[in-house]
């Protein structure tokens, strides 16, 4: 276990112009006569509380013997002690709040014993005092020590998780990776590609842009297990990555159906609001013996959807499958591409053919758009219709015109990536 607990002790009174050490002393005598009450054989007669792990409290009360240290400073060894107990107690899976409840009932049993005694009443504020320091060190150490044995648990878990995910996107060594990890492999899952935005601090760039990436990503992970069940897997970087979310088996035990945790539209709102950035997700499904295919499929549609300036949010194959099947290499593509050759020597027509299509076919709103006048757009729009070999006044010819200025963006984004 690491020990990077901060060395713990009890707390002790801060000097002042005034101050000997009269009192300091007289406070450790007291502390340490208050701890000898638990020192064992203190509680004989008392039975352990039904369910209460075997030798908690007396663990407990030798904690709190050792935690009564007489010198000015504690010693750091006693810190240690105090950790490696505590963190045997949660590597044995004893619960955090059984141990606090446990350690308050033993300080607060022998509090109620002292106040009974009723011997010396005026020294029962400073034994409350003595008693509270004790407590304090003691749940210092405990918290320290549960919280470390959690995070390395985290680290590790997500570790095998990672390594989970690699062997399902490689198709290779699953059935090993999920045992070792402990995870069990649903036989159908949601494979998400996603894209993640730099935050304005991160393009500015700077010292602080690193840490800025790194909470981002911390927030979004942090936010994958309410959202999608404990059972989603992720391999994600700040930039993005692939989440695998479980199905439930199908009827016919295909693809699974959809669980009440999946990824969605509102999925990908909640996401994106712990991220602090919009984020844009493709989602396909199919059995997990398909996951390296299907995460090729979801990376080549995300790479579409942002080459083709959609907005962030969620795309399904169904919202750009006419776009997807341009992008697949073949004599259609090619035909369609071929089709506005002849304006490549003239972009202003390419670019006049662009804003007619996207404006509805409104010359007004087209030359407002170009800043020219509208009968320049009819002029423009006619030698287009003459070069392509198109009728623009025609539905036919307007999806032509349309799937082949789809077609040319796609090929010239593909070439650009080429080269790059």
């Amino acid at each position: 276990m690491t020990r990077s607990a901060p060395v713990l002790g009890h707390a002790r009174p801060s000097r002042t112009a005034g101050q000997g050490t009269g009192r300091t002393t007289a406070a450790h005598a007291l502390t340490a006569a208050f701890a000898e009450r638990f020192r064992p054989g203190e509680e004989t007669g008392r039975r352990e509380p039904a369910g209460l792990p075997a030798g908690l409290r007396t663990g407990l009360r030798e904690c709190l013997v050792l935690a009564a240290s007489p010198a000015d400073d504690p010693d750091p060894a006693v810190a240690v002690e105090l950790v490696g107990r505590a963190a045997e107690w949660a590597r044995e899976g004893i619960d955090l709040d059984i141990v606090l409840r446990t350690l308050h009932e033993t300080v607060r049993r022998e509090l109620a014993a002292i106040a009974a005694e009723r011997r010396r009443p005026e020294e029962l504020p400073a034994v409350t005092d003595a008693a509270l320091r004790l407590l304090e060190t003691v749940t210092v150490a405990t918290t320290a020590a549960y919280l470390d044995e959690h995070r390395q648990a985290a680290r590790h878990h997500q570790t095998a998780a990672q390594a989970l995910v690699t062997a399902l996107l490689s198709g290779h060594g699953r059935v090993t990776m999920a045992r070792h990890a402990g995870i069990s492999v649903a036989p159908a899952y949601q494979v998400v590609a996603l894209a993640i935005p730099p935050l304005p601090t991160e393009r500015n760039g700077g010292v602080g842009a690193e840490s800025a990436a790194r909470r981002k990503l911390r927030r979004l992970q942090s936010a994958l297990a309410p959202a999608l069940g404990s059972r989603a897997l992720s391999l994600l970087s700040v930039d993005g990555g692939i989440v695998l979310v479980p199905l439930d088996p199908g009827e016919h035990g295909a693809s699974g159906r959809l669980g009440a945790q999946t990824m969605t539209a509102d999925t990908v709102e909640v996401l994106s609001e712990a991220a602090s950035v919009p984020l844009t997700a493709v989602v396909v499904a199919g059995d997990t013996d398909r996951i390296p295919e299907l995460a090729r499929q979801a990376r080549e549609l995300l790479d579409l959807v942002r080459s083709l300036g959609r907005p962030p949010g969620l795309y399904r194959l169904a919202d750009v499958a006419m776009e997807y099947q341009l992008t697949r290499p073949g004599p259609a593509r090619e035909h369609l591409a071929a089709l506005l050759g002849p304006l490549a020597p003239h972009p202003d027509l390419l670019e006049t053919l662009r804003i007619y299509l996207d404006s509805g076919l409104d010359r007004k709103v087209a030359a407002r758009r170009l800043n020219i006048h509208p009968n320049s757009v009819s002029h423009r729009v006619r030698r287009v219709e003459r070069l392509a070999g198109v009728d623009l006044s025609h539905p036919a010819g307007i999806s032509r015109a349309s799937l082949a200025l789809l077609a040319n963006d796609l090929l010239t984004d593909s070439r650009t990536k080429e080269f790059a």
